[in-house]
């Protein structure tokens, strides 16, 4: 069945970097379009980032656009989200998710806390 992993969240100070990594697994990963969602406390998931399956194409939310960058790696199966000059706003837990006909998929989350 499909298996998102996401690794690499953690406690930073504001302006710095951190690299999420997101392992898949049970689909032909490379068929994909890949997304990345967080969620902070109290409000609503909201869509950070996405790459469609060949990696050529990316879109960015507003707020992350010039400090967020999307990447994959199709010969590992694996997404990455590269999060530079953080702030205290990018606090979140961080989701995985790609989608097919019949379901959408998401990882367990990864932890991201940008603080002082």
């Amino acid at each position: 069945q499909v298996q998102l992993v996401e690794s690499g969240g953690g406690l930073v100070q504001p302006g710095g970097s951190l690299r999420l990594s997101c392992a898949a697994s049970g689909f032909t990963f490379s068929r994909y379009r890949m997304k990345w969602y967080r969620q902070a406390p109290a409000k609503e998931r909201e869509l950070v980032a996405v790459i469609d399956s060949s990696g050529l194409s990316t879109n960015y939310a507003a707020s992350v656009k010039g400090r967020f960058t999307i990447s994959r790696d199709n010969a590992k199966n694996t997404v990455y989200l590269q999060m530079n000059s953080l702030e205290s706003e990018d606090t979140a837990v961080y989701y995985c998710n790609t989608e097919d006909l019949w379901s959408t998929y998401w990882g367990q989350g990864t932890q991201v806390t940008v603080s002082s």
